[in-house]
């Protein structure tokens, strides 16, 4: 298997990353072949897997700019993925230019070519670490340089909770996230679940199993069970929703079917 030049040193080309498929899915080109196979298997049961991954990032645009809306400056952007046109960065600071913007990536990929991009960004930073260890990313570096947690924060968890198991306390670890952050401060969550989606839930099952293969569970959680990570926050209109039906731009009845699985939703804190 030939190595592309752009591959940092180190990296197991031969193990798919759920951020590399995602990055396929958007039409990225920071993906190797085992990437687009598993995401070409996945997709043989939800053919339209790429239709969710533009309507997360459709919803994360307009969290951001709702954030920047309400006073909010500073984007805290966990399991960030490979940058992409339209990334949070680009969002919020065309909304206000004085807006800070962090990266958190596990990917090394997904980290190496956020470093790149960031460059000629002074306010915005990448680092890599793990949503499973929320203190090493409150007290990191990046995040002491860039962002006062005594003033309110966007926190966004787009499309990652998903991969983290229950046995692995999810909630507890967005519960530290959650209270570390000032009045004010946001929560933006996207999560994976059976409901909405447009094929049977023993199809979709079979593309939940893939990424079972590939040693990324893929967590489906129920609207119940995805609400609990807002607690202490209050939900912002209209709530816990299929995405296209959070604040659309567009009438959501033009949307692809694909695009409402699952659900989304922003929380404030008092």
């Amino acid at each position: 298997m030939e190595r592309p030049a752009w591959a940092p040193p180190g990296i197991d080309i031969s193990v798919p990353s759920v951020s590399r498929m995602y990055d396929y899915y958007l039409g990225g080109s920071h993906n190797f072949e085992v990437d687009r196979e598993a995401a070409r298997r996945a997709m043989r049961f939800m053919p339209g897997l790429p239709k969710i991954m533009q309507a997360n990032r459709a919803f994360m645009r307009r969290a951001v700019n709702y954030a920047v809306e309400r006073g909010v400056t500073q984007f805290l952007d966990i399991g960030s993925g490979i940058p992409t046109f339209g990334n949070v960065h680009e969002v919020a600071q065309k909304a206000n230019a004085r807006c800070r913007v962090v990266y958190v990536d596990h990917d090394p990929v997904a980290v190496a070519h956020g470093r790149a991009v960031l460059e000629t960004y002074p306010q915005t930073a990448v680092f890599a670490a793990d949503l499973r260890k929320p203190r090493h990313i409150l007290e990191s570096p990046e995040v002491g340089e860039l962002l006062d947690l005594r003033q309110p924060v966007a926190l966004l968890l787009v499309a990652v909770l998903h991969f983290v198991e229950d046995s692995d306390d999810p909630y507890g670890a967005v519960g530290e996230l959650r209270d570390a952050l000032a009045p004010g401060s946001l929560i933006v969550i996207t999560h994976a679940a059976y409901d909405g989606v447009p094929v049977s839930q023993e199809q979709t099952a079979d593309a939940v199993g893939v990424y079972r293969d590939i040693r990324n569970p893929l967590i489906m959680r129920s609207h119940e069970q995805i609400a609990r990570f807002f607690e202490g926050y209050e939900m912002v209109e209209p709530g816990l929703v299929s995405m296209p039906h959070w604040r659309p731009d567009t009438p959501a009845e033009q949307e692809d079917p694909y695009a409402f699985s699952g659900f989304a939703g922003v929380g404030r804190r008092a």
